[in-house]
């Protein structure tokens, strides 16, 4: 029985870091730029968030890809216990860097799962990948996977299965969010929407690529939430003048609209549009 599950955990840690890797992905495209903060790393800097959330997606990608490769006799022995050796380090050095998310972003989900994992972390999550680093340490050395042979045997690795999927549901948030949004669509007044989404998506937009030249600062001066937009004033300059450039951002969909109009910063007026920066799209 041992044996058993332990060579259960091979691919069940496959389909969890190939589907992780998807999620973030899908959270990516729906925002519109790798920018996008995704659990430990909002962490980083700004400029270093891309390369930690691409680094994070390849590490996922490549490991469930190397877990199932080599589950049968191909590349097996040393490579195997490597990859799962490198699956398992994943998963501590996940229990650390959710540890200090929790100390320093207690309002930060762990982004494991993308969107479906915006709940604040919880010794839920941080057990899970606890267990999740256990189980990949159990896997090293077990030999090439084999079809069951007999029903018997096949029975045992369904329980076995089931077993551990219900443990891991029950250590998962992100069960609560898919129940959630398959029961009924949330209406936008109402969904979280992380700002650090929001600033990711208003990034790769045109209106903001239009905007920068006249930009003199990269961090919102103000931020609020009105219904379905959030909107964000930045500073700037047109023509000698100090003016406010306010972007609107909706919140929901994955082609995401995006709106902006200057005003004077002193007196409040809107500028016309024949100043350098045509308005083609006032707020």
């Amino acid at each position: 029985m041992l044996n058993l599950v332990r060579e259960v955990q091979i691919p069940l840690l496959a389909m969890l870091l190939i589907a992780g890797c998807a999620a973030k992905a899908g959270r990516v495209i729906s925002a519109r730029s790798v920018d996008a903060g995704t659990g430990p790393s909002v962490l980083f800097p700004l400029r270093l968030r891309r390369t930690a959330v691409l680094a994070m997606c390849a590490s996922e990608l490549a490991l469930g890809a190397g877990l199932l490769l080599t589950a049968g006799g191909f590349g097996g022995g040393e490579l195997a216990s490597a990859i799962r050796g490198a699956t398992a380090l994943l998963f501590g050095t996940a229990v650390g860097a959710l540890h200090e998310l929790r100390t320093r972003r207690p309002g930060a989900g762990c982004g494991c799962f993308g969107d479906l994992s915006e709940t604040p972390v919880t010794w839920r999550t941080m057990t899970r990948a606890g267990l999740l680093c256990a189980a990949a340490l159990s896997s090293i050395g077990v030999p090439p996977l084999r079809m069951p042979d007999s029903p018997g045997q096949a029975a045992g690795y369904l329980v076995v299965i089931a077993a551990e999927l219900a443990a891991l549901a029950a250590l998962s948030p992100e069960l609560g969010q898919i129940m959630v949004r398959l029961g009924h669509a949330e209406p936008c007044e109402v969904r979280r929407v992380p700002v650090a989404r929001t600033l990711a998506v208003l990034r790769a937009s045109t209106p903001y690529r239009r905007c920068g030249p006249y930009l003199v600062s990269e961090t919102p001066a103000d931020i609020w939430r009105e219904g379905c937009w959030r909107f964000l004033v930045f500073p700037g300059v047109i023509a000698n003048h100090q003016v406010d450039v306010v972007f609107a951002v909706f919140l929901m969909g994955h082609r995401v609209p995006v709106r902006f109009g200057v005003v004077e910063a002193d007196t409040g007026i809107t500028r016309p549009e024949d100043t350098p920066l045509q308005l083609s799209n006032h707020l």
